[in-house]
């Protein structure tokens, strides 16, 4: 099955840093800023999961959401989360570690696209 969202061994580092200070985390793509580039990392009681967000699958262990709205615009792509260096000037957990969360993408492939479209559309149904 086609991954709809992966992590970059720096993503992975990061991940693992962020769950051994915080405990148990999740990531929630953001649809409000930063060219929507933002894959903020959130302590579970930060931020309440609705019905209204998609669990794209985990990276490094930690559930990976993203709102209806904003993956209606990206079903097509595979997101892949990063790390840039800077704060990134987001609310998300590794704020202060002089290195963020990014998140770039790429388009599915049409053969990946036939192996996941039924679940894209479970989604955003």
């Amino acid at each position: 099955m086609v991954e709809r969202v992966v992590a970059t061994p720096e993503a992975l580092a990061l991940i693992e840093e962020m769950k051994s200070l915080h405990g148990e985390v999740l990531f929630h793509q953001s649809g409000g800023c930063c060219d929507n580039s933002a894959a903020n990392c959130y302590l579970p009681s930060d931020l309440t999961i609705g019905p209204y967000d998609v669990n794209l699958g985990d990276v490094g262990g930690v559930p990976f959401y993203i709102g209806k709205l904003q993956y209606e615009y990206w079903k097509h792509t595979q997101l892949i989360l990063d790390v840039i260096e800077g704060t990134g000037g987001t609310f998300s957990l590794e704020g202060n570690t002089g290195k963020a969360f990014h998140t770039r993408s790429r388009l599915f492939t049409d053969d990946e696209w036939a192996q996941i479209e039924h679940l894209v559309e479970k989604d955003l149904s």
